[in-house]
């Protein structure tokens, strides 16, 4: 698919999937395997399209690694994306109107421009206890 970017480690595993802000397909797009604890998708309706009301069962699920997405809204981003050893592996700039889902790995964010966004992750939030912070030897 046009637009969009999966970034692999050397195992390729998928570290993250970022959905350019030129993406524009009809329909419903899922860009996550049905495994990841935190789903993905793009939908573009035309005006008058009814969506039935539905609610969401409750489903107990077992969330291991928190897996986040980022939405910017304004400004620039880099994301330097390392493996499961904390060795840098690439960056990528994103822009407004670009989204990523961080789904492994480790990743380490540069304010390019100044920055608007909005992130969502699985809950409840465990504080310091969810992540661990690590010193990279890259600039």
């Amino acid at each position: 698919m046009q637009n969009i970017e999966h970034i692999l480690n050397k195992d390729k595993q998928v570290m993250a999937i970022i959905i350019s802000h030129r993406f524009n397909e009809k329909g419903i797009h899922f860009f996550t395997p049905n495994e990841f604890s935190q789903q993905l998708a793009y939908m573009n309706h035309p005006a008058g399209k009814i969506i039935e009301p539905h609610y969401h069962n409750a489903v107990q699920r077992n969330v291991v690694f928190t897996q986040e997405v980022l939405v910017i809204k304004k400004g620039k981003l880099k994301v330097n994306f390392y493996d499961d050893e904390l060795n840098y592996t690439e960056s990528r700039i994103l822009e407004a109107g670009d989204v990523i889902l961080l789904s492994s790995g480790g990743h380490g964010f540069e304010v390019i421009e100044d920055l608007e966004m909005i992130e969502v992750k699985q809950g409840p939030y465990q504080g310091e206890s969810d992540k661990t912070r690590f010193t990279s030897k890259h600039n």
